[in-house]
């Protein structure tokens, strides 16, 4: 079910944490999600390093500077990186790197007219991950925006994104490509400040499990287990402050799955 050998168009295919404690973001996440870790040759000198579940690419890690914010970066597959950068900025998106051709990838960051920051990445040999929605494994990307509105017309017109409201206690949105739900959005919280984000999420079989053992690996609880229509999840961040979510929910429910 969760085996992904090629990506369309506009669906989120890849994500990678910055931190600046590569060493202990490996032994947190293998001890959280049970992932292997493989250290590759990088530009600069200093390594990429693959996680891996079950011999299948899942994320990587890399080393940020101690002054930066540790941080999970969101990646979206597109055909021509070049012409869907160009047409972000025509779209009011600000290029904040590249494209620049990477190992595997050629890539830009961008910053959406609303403030969040996101990677496209057009794939030369690597395809993102190969394993998502399962257990211990990426399943879900969700922004959090001070202009749901304007999110939901930027990423309309730059992917072909359709945007559905969803009833809550908050006004939300998904978003889909043809038949795939690709993510989802939601007006931030007061909780949340005032910063435009793309956060992930990852399946576990239990939130409250998973959140006593991101304790005992030295991590933080940001926002304990809460139940929703789909299951239950928390937002928790790593020992060095980067947030992501667990998520516990039951099949048939389909997050990122690009085949």
């Amino acid at each position: 079910m969760g085996e992904v050998r090629r990506y369309p168009n506009g669906a989120f295919n890849w994500i990678d944490l910055v931190t600046p404690d590569v060493s202990e973001a490996k032994a947190f996440y293998a001890g959280l999600f049970g992932w292997e870790t493989e250290d590759l040759p990088a530009r600069g000198g200093a390594a990429y390093t693959m996680c891996r579940l079950g011999g299948e690419d899942v994320a990587a890690i890399h080393e940020h500077t101690a002054d930066e914010r540790a941080w999970w970066s969101s990646f979206i597959s597109v055909d021509d990186v070049d012409k869907t950068t160009a047409r972000a900025i025509e779209l009011g998106a600000t290029a904040l790197r590249g494209p620049v051709d990477m190992a595997a990838s050629r890539t830009s960051l961008i910053r959406d007219p609303g403030g969040a920051i996101v990677s496209l990445w057009q794939a030369k040999g690597h395809i993102g991950a190969s394993l998502v929605n399962e257990l211990g494994t990426w399943t879900w990307n969700e922004l959090g925006t001070a202009d749901l509105d304007a999110a939901k017309e930027f990423y309309g017109e730059l992917l072909g994104w359709s945007a559905d409201d969803v009833t809550g206690p908050l006004p939300r949105a998904s978003f889909t490509l043809g038949t795939l739900l690709v993510g989802g959005a939601h007006a931030l919280t007061p909780q949340e400040g005032d910063q435009s984000r793309w956060t992930v999420s990852f399946r576990v079989a239990d939130a409250d499990e998973a959140i006593a053992r991101v304790q005992a690996l030295g991590g933080a609880v940001l926002l304990p287990p809460m139940d929703i229509p789909i299951g239950r999840f928390a937002i928790v961040a790593d020992p060095a402050g980067a947030p992501f979510t667990v998520s516990a929910f039951a099949a048939p429910f389909q997050g990122v799955d690009g085949s």
